[in-house]
């Protein structure tokens, strides 16, 4: 019999709430039966992005951020439910991501704001929540955690593929056609990007990087950029705000000099397509297609540089898959959860680094 689970993911791009709920047929594979998005309010948005750093008043903030984050993920699964018409009963669990403000796995913890309680006792659902930490526990990074998603639903035996995605930060999947599964963080994807773009535009994101194309790449900037150590660690490694964030960006640029911010702009997104594109030809070189999603797959520059250090790989949205790119990381919470509730493990060792796989995620009962 088909279950009906749900997915939450607000990610690091801190632009809103993704949901989506999608039917699992009994081996396993998800259909997304119903998407639903709110973008953060101002306020919301303003206050998670400073909890990315130390400050005062941090445990009184912080829980009344995930309140606030709850009531806007309560928002997403009504609208997901009246979208098809059915009633909360009919939903097994809400797979529900959080919002991460912390992510240090190399010392032993990654924290995601949340309040799976208060979304379980107003939604009338079980939530699945807190994913992160088993894996982080068992000695992973705790990320990326969609690779083993990506595997179930665009594996193909006997072709490798890759799997992009472009959040905040970038997080590649080599599905090779051997079997085995590789991934890691890139490095950032829109974070930058997105920060330098509400800077000097007042924008929250580059539409369609209409205005990094109207940059020239500084060469100059680009070296001083890809000077960062990340970038050569080998796998597994995960990373996010703790690191590339607007001091990261402001140092270099005070090492390299000023640039117009129009140009700026177009070193960032070449950034992110370089970064991107030298660990696809590290790790999934005879790969023939790379399917991306997340936000960045709407950046139309940006997947144009893509293609462009990628001569004669096909370079597409998940969409041509059938899931499409904004779908992806809310429908691999919805499938973590579905894998939680029949007590399977979520996690690949292989791409975390964890010690063996591992049932992710507690479970907040209705």
């Amino acid at each position: 019999m088909a279950e009906l689970f749900a997915g939450l993911m607000s990610g690091t791009s801190l632009d809103g709430v993704d949901g989506v709920l999608a039917e699992f047929s009994a081996a396993g594979f998800p259909k997304v039966v119903s998407h639903a998005y709110r973008a953060f309010p101002e306020t919301l948005r303003e206050e998670l992005l400073a909890l990315n750093t130390s400050g005062p008043d941090e445990l009184h903030r912080s829980a009344l951020a995930s309140n606030a984050l709850a009531a806007l993920y309560i928002e997403v699964v009504g609208e997901l439910l009246a979208n098809i018409d059915i009633d909360a009963r009919a939903v097994r669990a809400i797979g529900s991501h959080g919002q991460t403000v912390r992510h240090r796995p190399g010392l032993g913890y990654t924290w995601q704001i949340n309040n799976p309680s208060l979304l379980a006792e107003r939604s009338g659902i079980a939530v699945v929540a807190d994913f992160r930490t088993r894996d982080v526990a068992a000695g992973g990074q705790g990320a990326p955690l969609v690779a083993a998603f990506h595997r179930a639903l665009f594996g193909q035996a006997g072709e490798t593929r890759a799997v992009l995605n472009l959040g905040g930060i970038s997080n590649l999947t080599a599905l090779l056609a051997n079997g085995d599964t590789t991934g890691f963080d890139c490095g950032p994807a829109n974070v930058l990007m997105d920060l330098w773009c509400l800077r000097h535009t007042g924008q929250r994101f580059d539409a369609d990087g209409a205005w990094a194309a109207q940059g020239a790449v500084q060469p100059g900037l680009l070296s001083v950029l890809l000077q960062e150590p990340y970038f050569t660690e080998p796998p597994p490694k995960s990373t996010g705000r703790d690191l590339f964030n607007v001091n990261w960006l402001e140092d270099r640029l005070r090492t390299h000099g000023p640039c117009h911010p129009v140009d700026v702009q177009a070193t960032l997104c070449e950034l992110t397509a370089v970064t991107c594109t030298d660990a696809i030809k590290t790790h999934a070189s005879d790969a023939n297609e790379l399917l991306v999603c997340g936000g960045g797959a709407l950046n139309l520059h940006l997947m144009g540089r893509l293609a462009h250090h990628l001569p004669g790989m096909a370079v597409r949205p998940s969409d041509a898959h059938g899931l499409p790119a904004q779908h992806v990381e809310a429908a691999a919470f919805a499938w973590l959860a579905y894998r939680h509730a029949h007590g399977l493990p979520g996690n690949l060792s292989a791409v975390t680094g964890a010690s063996g796989p591992r049932v992710l995620g507690a479970w907040y009962p209705a």
